[in-house]
C-alpha cells in the first residue's frame, strides 16, 4: 500500500470516532466532556505526557500565536520542541509539529497503528482525544525535550488538561463557544482557569475585570503565583511596518526589545505574554534566545499578507472580538482602504457582531461556504448581511469566490481579505497557492 492511501486510512480511522469540531453547537452543548477517558488512555500508553516539560496555553484569542511564539523561542534555545495546536489549515499533521515542521504522513500512520489497541480498550473516546494522545506519543517517541500544548476548547475538561505543566498560560478571553463554556465572561474564565494546577505559575494576558477576578481567585485557591501582562510585565510597541513589529517588554528583572513578523497590536500583546511564559516556566532560556526565536516565528493565516498590491490577506478572525482587532490592524497598515471580504462562518458564530465591527471597511462581502458540515448556508449569511446594511453576493465554491474577489480588486485596488472561518480561509489559501503555481508555469 502506498503512503498516501495508508495516510488517508489513518485519517478515516481518526474521523470514525466522535469529532465535535464537525458537530453543530446544540450537539456540542450535550457532549460528555470529562477527563476520565483521557487519563485512562494516558495510563495505557505509559504516561507519555510526563516525559518532557510542557507549556500549556488556553484562551479565546491569541492562544495559537502565543503557543507558536513560545515554541519558536524554545527552538532557538536549542530544544527539540513539540507544538500541538488545532485546528489545522491545510494538512492534519500540522496539528503535531516538531521544530516547526509537521510530523510526516509516515509518522502519523505509524503512531495510529501503535495507538489502536490502546484505544480499543476505552469506550467513547473522541477524535480530538485520540489526536491529543498521538501528540503526546509523538513527542515522547521522536526526542522532544520541551513541548507547547494549545488547549482545544475551554480548558477544564479539554483533552490536553492531563498535563502538569511548567507554566499555565491564559491569553485574551472573550465570547466564543458560549453554548459549551457559558454566556458570561466569568463562566468562560472559569472554564479556562481549569488548566491552573497546584503551585504551578500562571501567566495571563490583559483581561477584562470580570474575567481577571475569576483567574485570580482560582490561582489563589491553587496557591499558584499569577503574573499579569500589562501589570507585572509591561510592554509597549516601538515600531511597526508590514515587515514586522518591534516591542519592548519590561519586568521579570529585565527590559528586552523583541522583533516579531506577526502584525497587529494584539500580536504585540501575545508576544509579551509568550515572553513572560518562557521566563516564568523555569525552562532554561536566555533573552537573546527568545529574541532570535520570536524574530523567526511562523504562524499562518494571522493577518498574513500574501500580496501587497492590490493586497491579498488571509486571516483566521472568527468572532466579534477578533474582527475588531482585524479592523484595527487593517487601519494601521492600509489606512482608508476598503475590502472585498471573502466570508463564511460556522453556524454558532455571532455573525452580526462580526459584520458590525467590519462594516466601515467593507466594500462588498463575497459570501461563500467551506466544504465543512458546520458551515452555515450562504442564504442565511446573505440575510444577515442585508440586515447589517452591507452589500454582498453569494459565490460558491470557495475557488470561485476568490476569483470573483480578485477580479473586483483588480478594478479598484481594494483589499481581498479572507476571514470569518478557518475552513474558508484554508480553502482560499489552497486556491491562491494553486493559482500562483499555474501562473508560474505559464
Amino acid at each position: 500500500m502506498n503512503t498516501e492511501t495508508a495516510y488517508n486510512q489513518a485519517l478515516d480511522y481518526l474521523y470514525s470516532f466522535v469529532d465535535y469540531s464537525l458537530k453543530h453547537s446544540s450537539e456540542l452543548a450535550k457532549a460528555d466532556f470529562n477527563l476520565n477517558r483521557m487519563f485512562a488512555l494516558m495510563e495505557s500508553l505509559g504516561e507519555p505526557q510526563k516525559k518532557y516539560p510542557v507549556i500549556h496555553v488556553a484562551g479565546t484569542k491569541g492562544k495559537g500565536s502565543t503557543s507558536a511564539l513560545c515554541a519558536a523561542g524554545l527552538q532557538a534555545a536549542g530544544y527539540t520542541v513539540g507544538l500541538y495546536t488545532s485546528p489545522h489549515l491545510l494538512d492534519y499533521t500540522e496539528r503535531i509539529q516538531i521544530n516547526g515542521e509537521p510530523i510526516t504522513h509516515e509518522q502519523l500512520i505509524e503512531l495510529v497503528e501503535e495507538i489502536k489497541p490502546h484505544v480499543a480498550k476505552i469506550e467513547k473516546l473522541t477524535t480530538f482525544e485520540i489526536t491529543t494522545a498521538l501528540a503526546f506519543m509523538a513527542f515522547g517517541k521522536y526526542g522532544v525535550n520541551a513541548a507547547v500544548f494549545e488547549v482545544g476548547l475551554g480548558g477544564r475538561l479539554d483533552a490536553t488538561n492531563v498535563v502538569t505543566p511548567k507554566v499555565s498560560v491564559i491569553t485574551s478571553l472573550s465570547y466564543d463557544h458560549m453554548a459549551v463554556l457559558g454566556n458570561t465572561l466569568a463562566l468562560i474564565a472559569g472554564e479556562k482557569a481549569g488548566i491552573i494546577k497546584d503551585s504551578v505559575p500562571v501567566v495571563s494576558s490583559p483581561q477584562k475585570d470580570e474575567a481577571l477576578e475569576v483567574l485570580e481567585r482560582v490561582a489563589k485557591l491553587k496557591e499558584a503565583k499569577i503574573f499579569l501582562v500589562g501589570k507585572d510585565v509591561t510592554f509597549e510597541l516601538v515600531k511597526s511596518s508590514l515587515e514586522g513589529q518591534e516591542l519592548a517588554v519590561n519586568g521579570l528583572r529585565s527590559t528586552v526589545k523583541l522583533r516579531i513578523p506577526l502584525l497587529g497590536n494584539h500580536q504585540v500583546e501575545n508576544a509579551a505574554t509568550a515572553f513572560a511564559a518562557l521566563k516564568v516556566s523555569g525552562i532554561p532560556i536566555s533573552d537573546e534566545q527568545i529574541q532570535k526565536g520570536f524574530s523567526q516565528v511562523k504562524w499562518r493565516a494571522r493577518f498574513e499578507v500574501a500580496r501587497t498590491e492590490p493586497p491579498v490577506i488571509f486571516d483566521s478572525a472568527h468572532n466579534q472580538d477578533s474582527f475588531e482587532k482585524l479592523r484595527e490592524t487593517l487601519e494601521t497598515y492600509f489606512p482608508g482602504r476598503f475590502v472585498y471580504l471573502i466570508f463564511g462562518a460556522s453556524e454558532d458564530k455571532n455573525i452580526p457582531g462580526m459584520f458590525a465591527e467590519m462594516k466601515a471597511k467593507i466594500k462588498k462581502i463575497i459570501i461563500t461556504r467551506a466544504d465543512h458540515p458546520r458551515a452555515l448556508e450562504v442564504e442565511k449569511i446573505s440575510s444577515l448581511a442585508n440586515q447589517a446594511g452591507v452589500e454582498s453576493e453569494a459565490v460558491v465554491p470557495v475557488k470561485d469566490a476568490l476569483a470573483r474577489a480578485l477580479d473586483l480588486s483588480l478594478k479598484d485596488g481594494s483589499i481581498v481579505l479572507s476571514a470569518g472561518s478557518m475552513f474558508v480561509t484554508a480553502e482560499v489559501m489552497r486556491e491562491w497557492k494553486l493559482l500562483n503555481e499555474s501562473t508560474d508555469l505559464a
